[in-house]
């Protein structure tokens, strides 16, 4: 597993968690920075490729990455603005709803390309994959890992304060998914972007958009694989929800650990039998609840420690 680099590409927030009138918890945010932090903190090598200020909050940022193994080098440090934020507001049920506060500099990413390999792993998503401004790197970047033959993991993410602006952002998501390998994706993000109500519907726009293989989650409910040949599904466990932030981003990190582990590269994903996929889901659905049993946003320390040794 030592072999592969995996590189997480997306946006930094400072993620500050309410309930009512309480704060919860404050830390390190963005769904690839999740993903990035489950990553290190299984000792594999992860890169994660974001923006951070050079604020305050940017330097806890930093340190947080670094205290768990996560590469720093792909990080643009900007003075022209602040780290962003990220209001997360917990309902009775603990689901999130997000209130952004973004203030970046006019040139993004300043950052060297990285240089991909065979057996590279690459993942991306959220609004950061739609953004105009920061679009022409990573559509580079993309066609880089693509033509190096890594497997690219693509995850919408799409939240609901970016609704207005779906029309706009559409032919950039359907750009994204054409480039990905997997597209993994909450029934939540198909409803909103394709207005796709289960898993046949949603392959059938993913599929059309130009990928031949889906993942889709849908919190406490079944987790859904779906290609032309193979459906398969398994059942996450019943798990007492303390925050559902983090838990897809967790996943994901979850079905980097398995490809990592089953040593597969992107000619293999086609070949894959049910039963070597249920174990992917079913490594994805340990990481996401053993998420949603905490207030972190990446698999605790202990359960990391444990796959470890």
């Amino acid at each position: 597993m030592q072999n592969k680099r995996i590189y997480s590409i997306g946006e930094t927030v400072f993620d500050i968690i309410l309930k009512g009138d309480a704060a919860m918890g404050a830390k390190a945010g963005g769904a690839m920075l999740n993903t990035a932090v489950s990553l290190g903190r299984l000792g594999l090598h992860v890169e994660l490729l974001s923006e951070i200020g050079l604020d305050d909050v940017g330097e806890q940022v930093i340190r947080f990455l670094e205290n768990n193994e996560v590469g720093t080098r792909y990080i643009y440090r900007f003075d022209h603005g602040k780290t962003a934020l990220a209001i997360a507001f917990l309902d009775d049920e603990n689901e999130a709803r997000y209130t952004f506060y973004k203030h970046y500099p006019a040139k993004r990413y300043q950052i060297q390309m990285p240089k991909f390999k065979p057996g590279d792993i690459v993942i991306f998503g959220s609004f950061a994959s739609l953004d105009p401004a920061t679009r022409p790197f990573l559509k580079e970047l993309l066609q880089n890992a693509k033509h190096a033959d890594a497997i690219v993991i693509y995850d919408p993410n799409f939240r609901k304060p970016h609704l207005a602006e779906l029309a706009k952002v559409m032919p950039f998501v359907t750009e994204n998914i054409g480039m990905a390998d997997i597209v993994r994706g909450s029934l939540p993000d198909f409803q909103m972007i394709f207005n796709a109500w289960n898993t046949q519907e949603a392959f059938y726009h993913v599929q059309e958009s130009g990928c031949e293989l889906m993942i889709m989650t849908d919190g406490g409910n079944p987790v859904h694989f779906k290609s032309e040949r193979l459906n398969v599904k398994v059942d996450p466990p019943f798990n007492n929800t303390v925050s559902t932030i983090g838990a897809g981003d967790s996943f994901n990190a979850g079905l980097i650990y398995g490809l990592c582990k089953l040593h597969l590269n992107k000619n293999d994903l086609f070949s894959l039998k049910k039963h070597e996929w249920e174990t992917l889901l079913n490594i994805g659905v340990a990481f996401g609840s053993a998420v949603c049993e905490s207030l972190e946003n990446y698999i605790p320390v202990e359960f990391a420690a444990k796959l470890r040794h």
